[in-house]
């Protein structure tokens, strides 16, 4: 029997505890998502939640950090030549680039290693 999901609500991300300041200010700096107040009950635990179109994303906190890895999440965008402009004049190293699975895309990692791809659909 089907579970009959609807939808995914939100995807979450863990950062260490040590790195939370430098993960929180590069989404809330580089990306610009609108910040989402956390439920009174969650605030203690630290990271933060944002709105990314239709979803939320979480940043949740480890007291450790992750090994790195190919998860990642995926950013649409607009304009990619524009968007990776602005990665790179922030100082933030491209990874990788190429297309697949009809996008043009590249790869950056969070300041906790996390990965990001950033697309546009061709």
């Amino acid at each position: 029997m089907p579970l009959d999901v609807l939808a995914i609500d939100h995807v979450q991300i863990a950062v260490p505890r040590a790195l939370e300041a430098a993960c929180l200010a590069f989404y809330r700096e580089v990306f610009a998502f609108p910040e989402l107040p956390k439920p009174v009950e969650l605030r203690a635990r630290g990271g933060a939640w944002f709105q990314v179109g239709a979803l939320q994303m979480h940043i949740g906190i480890d007291e450790e950090a992750s090994p790195k890895s190919k998860r990642h999440l995926c950013f649409l965008v607009g304009d990619l030549a524009k968007a990776k402009a602005e990665i790179l004049s922030r100082g933030i190293a491209v990874e990788g680039e190429g297309n697949a699975e009809g996008l043009a895309r590249f790869f950056i990692r969070d300041p906790a290693g996390n990965r990001i791809e950033i697309g546009q659909r061709f």
